[in-house]
């Protein structure tokens, strides 16, 4: 039976729709609470996926949370592995300055549901699985693209949303894993931020509604075509 491994910042921002997916297939999913226990706990070679969700924190903030560079050095032994990890947003940001690069704020927030647009490398990656298909944003914060590793796509606010490490990597600025009949979640943790930004949150519900199906199809899509050329290079 095939193991995953999440590491989770913020309760909420869990595996989403990715979880019963994976469920489905046989894999058995373990969270990791950061900040809580020991990484060293976790023994890679026994984790066929590791993947690294959101979170309202800086991937720099390694003064407020220390534990940051703890998991910024497990990500690098996951690296050296060349097995299967996907970075979600803040995982994504992880990452991106694991391998050398800078994480720093952009000019401004991007909240809400929007279409990606792909580089050429984009559209020969799993993420053309995605098409048209509106995907969800929340960050204020981007990454550098590492050296020698190309752009997926972008939207108007963010130029790096996505890259890819060979055939094992695969780092997601947007959140592409959401249950959206969760989205109530999102707007209570994030109510600070929401306030802030004036973001009305009626429009991100009816959002939800609008693209929630399209989404969960293009997560399948991704995911599957990406695990699927792994299992390809690894044979």
């Amino acid at each position: 039976m095939k193991t995953c491994v999440a590491l989770r910042h913020l309760m909420f921002e869990d595996l989403g729709l990715l979880e019963p997916m994976l469920n489905a297939d046989g894999w058995r999913i373990f969270y990791y609470e950061l900040g809580v226990g020991q990484l060293q706990k976790i023994s890679l070679d026994q984790v066929d996926l590791l993947v690294i969700l959101g979170g309202p924190i800086g991937a720099e903030d390694d003064e407020q949370y220390p534990f940051l560079k703890d998991e910024v050095a497990l990500i690098r032994d996951r690296l050296a592995t060349r097995k299967l990890m996907l970075g979600i947003c803040l995982g994504a940001q992880l990452i991106a300055r694991a391998m050398g690069s800078r994480v720093k704020p952009m000019k401004e927030k991007e909240i809400g549901f929007t279409s990606l647009t792909f580089t050429a490398e984009g559209l020969n990656s799993p993420l053309a699985e995605i098409g048209m298909q509106p995907v969800f944003h929340w960050h204020g914060d981007q990454f550098d693209l590492p050296t020698g590793i190309k752009s997926l796509a972008s939207t108007p606010k963010c130029p790096n949303q996505a890259f890819q490490v060979e055939h094992h990597t695969l780092a997601l600025q947007f959140h592409i894993e959401i249950d959206t009949n969760r989205i109530e979640q999102w707007l209570i943790g994030h109510g600070a931020e929401i306030q802030q930004c004036a973001i009305s949150t009626n429009i991100l519900r009816n959002d939800a509604i609008r693209y929630g199906s399209g989404m969960s199809d293009a997560m399948r899509g991704v995911i599957n075509q990406w695990i699927t050329a792994a299992r390809h290079f690894d044979h």
